[in-house]
């Protein structure tokens, strides 16, 4: 049996409170569930996943055209080893493409965010990767009225705090292995709130829980949500954002490429990060007395995993 339980997303419709309950425990227990019966699109994903092959197949001067090494990572393409686990010694054995979100020119958040890019040299590009992160984004706000039930807020609790956040979508391809200098994605937490992954085409993710490293094995169309640091913080840690990484578990997935997609649901960069007065308690001292502005928390995030 899994440690990671797998929902459907058709209970939210009939009873938002059982599916928000369930949601949560599953958080509570391992950081992660599964989610089936989403309104994520299965072709919409094998077609990006299809565009995002053909992408990282073309040559190194065409991909570096799209590498703004100043934008730590933000947008466009980052090239094979350079994002750098918190705390490790060797950096990713992957290469990834990150967009996120489009915003009107006089926007406040612009000041926050970076325009995004497009692969000219992939006709659908565009389109497609705009209709993805959309998708990732209206689903990842549901879910985040499912996880404001939990906590016993008001269902809409995080809607005006992540309308705009500075979300985005990474698309990661992990080559086939030929150094043993370093992991496909070492161990990790995630930054943000939530992550929905989906397109793990290959065995390989696993999570760490009671001291021990677990294989989480689903289907490709099931989306793998998990708690991030900003919401670990925000409740005080009721919400674990649980250690991860991407191992090539054996000779068959060590000689192929690996693909997934995560989108990393973030707050409004301006939204204050304090403990929820609901989880402290006498048992539960604030284990964060100093709160944090969104974007002060990424940007240490982002120097720390040396992509700044």
């Amino acid at each position: 049996m899994s440690i990671v339980e797998t929902i459907s997303y058709e209970l939210w419709d009939k009873d938002p409170e059982a599916f928000a309950h369930q949601l949560g425990k599953n958080h509570k227990l391992s950081g992660f569930c599964g989610i089936n019966d989403h309104p994520i699109s299965n072709s919409l994903v094998s077609e990006s996943i299809e565009m995002f092959a053909t992408f990282f197949s073309l040559n190194d001067d065409i991909k570096m055209k799209y590498f703004l090494k100043d934008l730590g990572g933000a947008r466009g393409y980052t090239p094979y080893r350079i994002e750098t686990p918190k705390g490790g010694q060797h950096a990713d054995l992957k290469e990834f493409w990150q967009m996120g979100r489009e915003l009107p020119i006089n926007h406040p958040y612009r000041k926050y965010m970076f325009d995004n890019q497009y692969a000219d040299e992939i006709k659908e590009f565009r389109i497609k990767i705009i209709e993805l992160f959309n998708a990732f984004d209206q689903f990842g706000k549901e879910l985040m009225e499912a996880v404001a039930l939990y906590l016993d807020l008001e269902q809409g609790y995080f809607e005006p705090h992540i309308n705009n956040g500075n979300s985005v979508l990474r698309t990661i391809h992990y080559p086939p292995v030929v150094e043993d200098n370093g992991e496909r994605s070492g161990a990790h937490g995630d930054i943000n709130l939530i992550t929905l992954l989906i397109g793990g085409n290959k065995p390989g993710l696993e999570i760490f829980v009671n001291d021990e490293w677990h294989p989480i094995d689903t289907p490709q169309s099931t989306v793998v949500c998990n708690i991030g640091d900003m919401l670990e913080r925000f409740t005080n840690n009721r919400l674990p954002s649980v250690l991860h990484r991407v191992t090539t578990p054996s000779d068959i997935a060590k000689n192929s490429s690996r693909y997934s997609i995560p989108f990393f649901l973030h707050p409004n960069p301006d939204w204050f990060i304090e403990t929820l007065s609901t989880c402290i308690d006498k048992d539960h001292p604030n284990l964060y007395p100093e709160g944090i502005m969104a974007d002060d928390f990424l940007q240490q995030r982002l120097y720390e995993i040396k992509l700044l």
